[in-house]
């Protein structure tokens, strides 16, 4: 029980990080922004954009005209941001990994409250007015951030909240299929609505940022060293999130999972449907909010 609750994700998480910074090294998918037009007149809320790659998504979404909402936790941060980002463009992702064990102010689980439960909620309550903003010819997209961890991640319905066997790598990977799979659901009842709206998810990949501040100490070692080396910096990070949040070849296509700026499989159960609407349905549960049928 041991071994499969903790030690096997912790195995199957480093492992797919590795094999994810071997491809990074090797350039096979090396993905650089194409020119894009103004995006004058929009707006955008970027979650966690005080820091990493929510920061470079929030700074170059800016720089491209846009009004950017810098969504976050701590007031203090966000507010600096702003300062920095006016300064450097003239205008003007929350998240935790591999956290001990502990709870949102909520009672959740801190890897499920926070980078799912708090962004499905917050779409939730976002939807109406994100549905009047989409037109025919500009849609409306919403961008979910997940990582390729969520190809090793599994739903466990009988204890989303990780409160049996504590795994910390489990948990996080867990979030990110949770966000994948949110996403595929949400662009199926967008479509299905006829609504002027598209929901992509996007993997940045390996990234340096202080995401890894809850690793055991020798992964931190190993990190600061290999990182300026072998990851991307934030700014590479947040590619793929600005690409999909504003490139015009992307215009009316969404429940798609985008690494390195192209179309990828995701994990085979994140296609699972009835596994989608049960994720839905629990997650609104959680949350206080109405389900789907």
């Amino acid at each position: 029980m041991w071994l499969r609750a903790v030690l096997l994700p912790i195995l199957r998480v480093y492992y797919t990080g590795l094999t994810v910074i071997l491809q990074q090294v090797c350039g096979r998918r090396a993905f650089s922004l194409p020119v894009i037009p103004s995006q004058n007149g929009k707006v955008a809320i970027v979650t966690g954009g005080a820091k990493g790659i929510g920061y470079s998504t929030a700074k170059h979404l800016s720089s491209l005209g846009m009004h950017v909402i810098i969504a976050g936790n701590n007031e203090a941060e966000g507010s600096e941001a702003v300062t920095r980002i006016q300064q450097d463009t003239h205008n003007e992702k929350a998240g935790v990994m591999l956290v001990p064990e502990r709870k949102t102010a909520d009672g959740f689980e801190e890897h499920f409250g926070l980078n799912y439960l708090g962004h499905f909620l917050l779409t939730n309550l976002l939807l109406k007015t994100t549905k009047e903003s989409g037109t025919e010819n500009l849609n409306a997209r919403i961008i979910t951030v997940s990582s390729a961890t969520h190809y090793v991640g599994e739903l466990n319905f009988d204890d989303l909240n990780s409160s049996c066997c504590y795994s910390p790598h489990g948990a996080y990977a867990q979030s990110k299929l949770a966000l994948v799979m949110f996403t595929y659901y949400l662009q199926r009842q967008l479509s299905e609505d006829g609504c002027y709206v598209t929901a992509n998810v996007v993997d940045p990949g390996v990234v340096n940022t202080d995401l890894y501040r809850n690793v055991c100490w020798p992964g931190r070692l190993v990190k600061w060293m290999a990182a300026r080396l072998f990851f991307k910096t934030a700014e590479e990070g947040a590619a793929t999130s600005i690409y999909a949040s504003v490139a015009p070849e992307l215009e009316g296509i969404g429940g798609c999972y985008l690494y390195n700026g192209q179309k990828t499989k995701s994990a085979d159960i994140s296609y699972n449907e009835d596994l989608q609407r049960k994720l839905w349905n629990e997650s609104c549960k959680m949350v206080g909010i109405p389900g789907s049928a």
